[in-house]
């Protein structure tokens, strides 16, 4: 029987949030990995995670197909997990989410290589959001260039190095209140980030079906004030929250666009706030989910508190309160 030893996969945007923790799920499958990124000399931290020899990090730039075409080769299976969250110059939605999944698409069907492509819950051609449009045109280019290609799609991912809780509860840290955009009523499904890589390996492995779609969400439906609520309470928090309808915050967020960390907002990130993020009935009931592939996922309250306790007063070691 061969072994994994002899397969490589080439990951781009492996030394993201989501992309470490595929590496490292990959590299205890004894895959070899190629990990392809615009920056290699950043990429220095997934070293550790695999065995010598067993990372390699090469340069690639998905607007430009020359080096993707390069990075894919004697590749056998390509995973892309490239995303971004906000557009900056030529990082736009379409070049990175759109364009750029159709270039590895392209390169991997030219060698026969095998595809996994990450995308999001959201993706939606007819979405008013520019990024939730990106993604469905993102996974239509995969599936035209590779019919067998797994799609996996997240909920919002949490985890220690994620976008999302450590943004609000450093939001908490400095703010007496935390905005409840359209009155915090949209609905998500927060998906481990550990649990995202798994699915991602379990593809990498055949475990789940060619061609097919699968949604990823964690065991509970929660909305957005329910989650703010759970970070508040992890953190030791006492803030406000205060609702602010779409109209007002997508007009402050022409403003806070340009702020940094985490105060940065931007009309399109309100904008995929109007619509829940969960995992569909459809899915459900074709098996294609976490629970599908046999993963049983973790909850927000049960890992969050593992990194989010260094934004209490006093840290890990704060007091609790009688």
């Amino acid at each position: 029987m061969a072994s994994n030893l002899d397969t490589l996969v080439t990951v781009f945007g492996g030394s993201g949030f989501l992309g470490r923790h595929v590496v490292r799920a990959l590299c205890k499958r004894d895959y070899r990995v190629r990990v392809a990124v615009r920056r290699p000399e950043l990429a220095g931290h997934l070293q550790p995670i695999g065995k010598v020899g067993q990372i390699h990090a090469v340069q690639a730039n998905i607007r430009h197909p020359a080096s993707v075409e390069a990075a894919m080769r004697d590749s056998h299976v390509a995973i892309n997990l490239v995303g971004i969250l906000a557009e900056s110059g030529a990082q736009t939605f379409d070049a990175v989410q759109g364009k750029g999944a159709e270039t590895i698409a392209r390169a991997a069907s030219a060698i026969g290589a095998r595809m996994v492509h990450v995308s999001a819950i959201g993706a939606d051609e007819n979405s008013r959001s520019r990024y939730a449009r990106a993604k469905a045109a993102g996974e239509k280019a995969v599936l035209a260039a590779i019919p067998s290609a797994t799609i996996m799609r997240p909920s919002v991912v949490f985890g220690p190095e994620d976008q999302f809780t450590n943004r609000f509860a450093a939001l908490a840290r400095v703010s007496p209140a935390l905005p409840l955009i359209g009155g915090g009523a949209t609905k998500m499904q927060p998906v481990y980030v550990g649990d995202v890589a798994t699915a991602v390996a379990d593809a990498v492995d055949g475990l789940a079906r060619s061609g097919a779609t699968y949604e990823l969400g964690g065991p509970e439906v929660l909305t957005m004030r329910e989650i703010l609520e759970i970070i508040l309470a992890i953190t030791e928090r006492d803030r406000m929250l205060l609702p602010l309808p779409f109209g007002l915050a997508k007009f402050k967020a022409a403003f806070l666009q340009f702020a940094p960390g985490a105060l940065k907002l931007t009309p399109d990130q309100v904008e995929l706030l109007r619509t829940d993020n969960v995992v569909s009935a459809t899915a459900k009931s074709a098996g294609l989910t976490l629970e599908g592939l046999g993963i049983t996922p973790d909850s927000l309250e049960g890992v969050a508190p593992q990194y989010l306790w260094r934004f209490r007063a006093a840290g890990q070691f704060q007091r609790k309160s009688a």
